[in-house]
């Protein structure tokens, strides 16, 4: 589970990240100068959501762990300076979310990170 310039993606921190109370260990997992790209319903592949950096990537992660949610990591593959894994969400009143993500990593890292997400209506 390594990756091309040395120190290896932590899987286990994914999935303790994803599937904990907080958004703290996940942001762990992120580079300094990290992009995520959101598509979804309402943020379609010519417009997604782009987060740059630490500090936008935690305010996702402060909204996201201050609902009402569950987080479980589905399946998680590493290769090389690539990963790829997909969580599953549920909110309290039933509503599922699911989440696929592809990442490239630097030094163990997450430096770009594509996030497909679908939700129940």
């Amino acid at each position: 589970m390594g990756t091309a310039t040395g120190r290896a993606f932590d899987a286990e921190t994914l999935r303790r990240g994803i599937e904990g109370n907080t958004g703290n260990t996940l942001l762990s997992l992120y580079a300094d100068d990290a992009e995520i790209r959101i598509v979804d319903h309402n943020h379609q592949p010519s417009e997604p959501t782009v987060l740059r950096g630490r500090g936008q990537i935690a305010e996702l992660l402060d909204d996201i762990y201050s609902r009402d949610m569950t987080h479980k990591l589905e399946q998680c593959v590493v290769q090389g300076d690539h990963a790829a894994f997909s969580e599953s969400c549920q909110y309290g009143d039933g509503t599922r979310v699911i989440a696929e993500s592809m990442v490239t990593l630097r030094d163990g890292k997450i430096t770009n990170q594509l996030l497909i997400q679908a939700w129940d209506e």
